[in-house]
């Protein structure tokens, strides 16, 4: 990547957003030795232009940005990462230091909270009791919230259709979960058939 650290006295911004939810989490600065230290841990690291030093996000909260994906704008001036945050963003403890607080990619958030129930083994835990059981639990359980969803969409409550729609979508998290697949992974097949 060709960064032009010139143009603003070796000083680009850097825009920060969320890997799976995409939302914009927060700005910051960088010189060539944060970008450079950047890429090398896969951490992100900022120039602090206040405490004039490098500053890597997380030192003292422990919520580091992981580096997915590191991209220039059209100028080479302006950075943007997508990252893994590993907690709130803003020191105010927002998700976000641009306060907007949002539902949107919660989807995401949900696929991240069903592994760690797992992962942890959680045993009060419906998420993990129902992992444990094995994958033809798990599909049975996708399989009876798939006709329920059908039972309440020829019915009039609305309230009823949304809520067997929740289940549903939640049931097939875990059962991506239980098959070793990701919600990025069906993403990337339903983008692909919409480029065809």
């Amino acid at each position: 990547m060709n960064i032009d650290f010139k143009k603003c006295n070796d000083m680009v911004p850097v825009i920060i957003q969320d890997y799976f939810t995409l939302k914009v989490l927060m700005l910051g600065y960088m010189n060539p030795e944060a970008y450079e230290k950047t890429t090398k841990e896969g951490i992100v690291t900022f120039y602090s232009r206040s405490k004039k030093r490098l500053w890597t996000k997380g030192e003292v909260s422990g919520n580091f940005l992981t580096v997915k994906n590191i991209m220039t704008d059209c100028d080479n001036d302006t950075i943007l990462i997508q990252v893994d945050p590993a907690g709130p963003v803003c020191h105010t403890g927002s998700e976000s230091c641009f306060g907007s607080e949002s539902k949107k990619g919660f989807l995401y958030e949900l696929e991240n909270i069903i592994n760690e129930r797992f992962e942890s083994n959680q045993e009060e835990s419906y998420t993990n009791r129902l992992l444990r059981k094995g994958i033809d639990k798990v599909a049975q359980k996708v399989g009876e919230e798939a006709v329920e969803l059908v039972i309440e969409a020829m019915g009039k409550s609305e309230e009823k259709f949304v809520n067997e729609a929740a289940d549903l979508l939640y049931h097939f998290i875990v059962l991506l979960k239980a098959k070793g697949f990701r919600l990025e992974d069906i993403e990337e097949i339903l983008d692909g058939r919409n480029k065809k």
